[in-house]
């Protein structure tokens, strides 16, 4: 029987929102666009929706975002809880933590089982430096009974490494929680996330926050993608499922993992055994980027 992973990745789009109940009532009625689904993404940050709750949000400068912090305890809560009453598994996007004086871009996988694995991002845009976030040292493979899965959230999609040293470990999927503020900011991710799809033979979740809260909140261009190498079995531009633009939505997808290790074996281009065939040849690179997990 052939291994088939469904995927909904929910293109979310922030608004204001009064309380902390009515954010939930947002994150439900995207959910129940995905109902049936194995694996399901929100996106990055897309907790920011929260920073609408407290009643000076407008007057407030974006650097003090780490301001939903507050909101920890209830927003793993919430996932925690939809993930064993919908035997799913659910992405909680990225969220804004203060750990031990510092503030992290925190990934979380919620398990049915209860079970929650986080991701520090490792690899901050700049303008991330302005609301005092600071980086993770860790991109480890999480193994799901379906799947073997790893994070690169947003800007890690664009440091190819990120998703080679995933890729090292056995992953199958990428999980890609992304908010770029800009057409240019989107397609730079996207492009990058087929990319990294191509040259690892690997399955990219791409999913985006949207929304156009209002200041000083930024906006949010959004086309959630689920992507596969450009080869056959799948279509010529390697989508597999996509979003309307900037249209709050679920885009669902179907992705057969027997189909990617057949392609990586057999694939007309063969660029995951390729790249690792003729590592000799990149010995100019520096030393730390010339491992086996990171040979390009």
């Amino acid at each position: 029987m052939a291994r088939t992973v469904s995927i909904a990745a929910c293109n979310f789009a922030v608004r204001p929102v009064a309380s902390f109940d009515e954010f939930a009532a947002h994150v439900r009625g995207m959910l129940d666009g995905a109902v049936g689904a194995d694996l399901v993404l929100f996106p990055e940050l897309f907790t920011v929706e929260l920073f609408t709750t407290f009643p000076d949000w407008k007057e407030t400068p974006s650097s003090e975002l780490a301001r939903i912090d507050k909101y920890t305890s209830e927003y793993r809560s919430l996932f925690s809880g939809e993930a064993k009453e919908r035997s799913q598994y659910i992405v909680g996007g990225s969220h804004l933590m203060e750990v031990d004086g510092r503030i992290l871009n925190i990934g979380h996988l919620f398990g049915p089982d209860g079970g929650v694995i986080e991701h520090v991002k490792t690899h901050i845009f700049p303008a991330e430096a302005d609301w005092h976030t600071e980086e993770g040292d860790s991109i480890e493979l999480v193994e799901l009974p379906f799947a073997k899965v790893g994070f690169n959230i947003c800007y890690e999609a664009e440091i190819p490494e990120c998703a080679a040293t995933l890729v090292e470990q056995g992953a199958e999927i990428i999980l890609c929680p992304s908010f770029t503020f800009t057409e240019y900011g989107f397609w730079r991710v996207r492009h990058c996330a087929q990319a990294r799809a191509v040259e690892n033979q690997v399955y990219f979740v791409h999913c985006c926050t949207g929304g156009q809260p209002g200041s000083p909140l930024p906006n949010g261009w959004a086309q959630s993608s689920i992507l596969s190498p450009c080869d056959l079995p799948w279509t010529p531009n390697g989508i597999v499922a996509q979003a309307v633009a900037n249209e709050e939505m679920v885009v669902r997808g179907e992705v057969n993992l027997d189909d990617l290790h057949e392609n990586r074996e057999n694939g007309v281009a063969p660029t995951f055994r390729d790249r690792r065939r003729r590592r000799d040849l990149y010995n100019m690179l520096p030393s730390h980027l010339t491992g086996t997990a990171s040979a390009r």
